[in-house]
């Protein structure tokens, strides 16, 4: 894993870790064994919880838990569910609606979890506190957007706007990087003596990093110690501040400052600094906060072994990998997706691809999930290492076996035929991958190479097929007309009804599209395309 992506993954990480309102992010939509299991230790699913009920029907395993985390499809109402429990005469309790809402939201389902919140709003015998409206709101932002999450917050008696809900309000504009929003609430929360705890800080912290600000990241951790006392997260978000400026002596006094300040440090602080060293070349001083990474890593920090993987990868320790996956493997049952993406990512990077193979293999015959995100870490190596024939033969092994392909193999495979010269081939790719896609968001990059390639070859029947393609998912620029007319006059030949294509493209002229247009009309005209309509 490069640096970059991996600093942008803990950067992700930290404001989750210890946060009770932000969850894994890396969860699945529908709840799996593991949370149903934890979900039985904590009483919410096992048949005692039905003991308070009143009447008969709450005995055996039928409980509220296990009905509102049945729902699944979004469709299906949770007040349903909640109306017919009372109907039969049972009791709802708020603590028992609270722990579901927690896994819900931790699994994603955000609108069941809505549904379950604005119920209790409705109900005369359940006490909402301040934070119960901050989990509300931050549901609300997730479900309806940002303009009805500020609504909700308007709407709320003034003495529900205190820390937790202006927190979470604060929060949403951070996700949505509206850094004027977000530092006007934090004026509003300092005029109201609301900035008591490192939270709102962490989050503006968390922004400021993502936005490369990082030059207002000293004077906030300085206003922060003003008002309250930093903790881990904050910590360990300064220490990524560091990371982005390659500043090794930086993060080191951060580290010796938390020492000073007692503040017990996780295996983030360590998997941070370790990236550190690692771009800064410092290899012992690396493989030191490796060691002090791993003793932090448990069956609670599972994460922590991915990154521990990925970092001595980097390293270039092929002997630590080894051994780290396989400690993974005798700690845990069974190996998510993630775990297998991060090995693979890893061997490959080493140039172990026979050993890589080995474990694609394992993990082909123990997936339920078939998800393509694993396999196209192989299909990208063999395609970087131009080894076409076997990408080929290993995509067509991959789709028999169950493996959906997805816009990034077919992007993939696309490149590798681009490289080839085999414009069908691309074009078939693409034309496959943009209809996966609901919404595409342009490559621009895959877009000029392929035009690139098409220019070169004079191959103006597939530059006007490409531009057809990418009319369909509504993305047609000067640019692009630009590229198709330098296609007709590498060809030597005409092209028809530009201007009124651009037209009606919405698409304007300028002075190289009217030179190119200028300079293709002396030109015969070609074989008229089928696709021009």
């Amino acid at each position: 894993m490069c640096f970059e992506m991996m600093t942008h993954k803990i950067v992700d990480m930290l404001l989750a870790h210890r946060l009770c309102h932000l969850f894994p992010t890396f969860a699945r939509v529908f709840l799996t064994r593991r949370a149903y299991s934890s979900l039985l230790t904590d009483n919410l699913l096992s048949p005692s919880a039905t003991k308070s009920t009143r009447g008969h029907g709450g005995g055996g395993s039928d409980t509220l838990g296990r009905r509102l985390l049945s729902l699944i499809y979004p469709k299906r109402s949770a007040v349903v569910v909640l109306r017919k429990w009372a109907e039969e005469g049972k009791r709802v309790q708020k603590y028992q609606l609270n722990r579901v809402v927690r896994e819900l939201r931790k699994y994603k389902r955000f609108k069941h979890a809505l549904e379950i919140c604005e119920w209790m709003t409705t109900q005369p015998d359940i006490k909402l506190l301040p934070g119960d409206y901050a989990v509300h709101l931050d549901l609300v932002a997730k479900v309806r957007g940002l303009a009805s999450a500020e609504k909700f917050f308007e709407d709320l008696p003034e003495r529900m706007k205190g820390q937790s809900t202006c927190t979470a309000l604060l929060h949403t504009y951070v996700q949505s990087e509206l850094s004027n929003k977000a530092e006007s609430l934090m004026e509003e929360m300092s005029i109201h003596g609301l900035l008591r705890c490192p939270l709102p800080y962490n989050h503006m912290l968390t922004l400021y990093i993502s936005k490369g600000e990082l030059d207002k990241v000293p004077k906030l951790v300085k206003e922060l110690k003003r008002n309250t006392k930093p903790d881990v997260v904050t910590y360990n978000l300064w220490l990524s501040a560091c990371a982005k400026k390659d500043d090794v002596m930086g993060a080191e006094e951060v580290l010796r400052e938390m020492e000073k300040e007692k503040i017990t440090t996780d295996w983030i602080t360590y998997s941070m600094l370790a990236t550190i060293y690692i771009k800064a070349v410092c290899s012992e001083k690396a493989k030191e906060a490796l060691v002090e990474m791993e003793k932090r890593a448990s069956r609670k920090e599972r994460a922590a072994y991915c990154s521990l993987i990925s970092l001595h990868a980097s390293l270039s320790d092929k002997e630590n990998v080894y051994r780290i996956w396989n400690k993974i493997k005798s700690t845990f049952r069974k190996m998510s997706d993630v775990e297998y993406k991060c090995i693979l990512s890893s061997l490959t990077k080493l140039g172990d691809i026979e050993e890589a193979e080995s474990i694609y293999s394992e993990w082909e015959s123990v997936s339920g999930t078939r998800d393509s995100r694993v396999p196209n870490i192989l299909l990208g190596y063999y395609i970087k290492n131009d080894m076409m024939d076997k990408a080929e033969n290993f995509h067509e092994h991959t789709v028999q076996t169950g493996v959906k392909p997805s816009y990034t193999t077919w992007e993939l495979l696309a490149w590798s035929y681009l490289s080839k010269k085999r414009i069908d081939k691309v074009l078939h790719c693409l034309k496959n991958a943009f209809s996966i896609l609901e919404k595409w968001e342009p490559n621009v990059g895959i877009i000029r190479a392929v035009f690139s390639k098409l220019e070169m070859m004079g191959d103006v029947e597939g530059a006007e097929q490409f531009l057809v393609m990418l009319r369909d998912v509504g993305y047609v620029t000067t640019e692009i007309y630009n590229s198709l007319l330098r296609t007709y006059a590498k060809a030597g030949k005409m092209p028809l009804i530009v201007a009124e294509r651009m037209k009606k493209d919405g698409v304007q002229m300028d002075e190289e599209t009217r030179g190119l247009l200028r300079l293709t009309s002396k030109f015969c005209i070609g074989g008229v395309s089928t696709l021009i309509s």
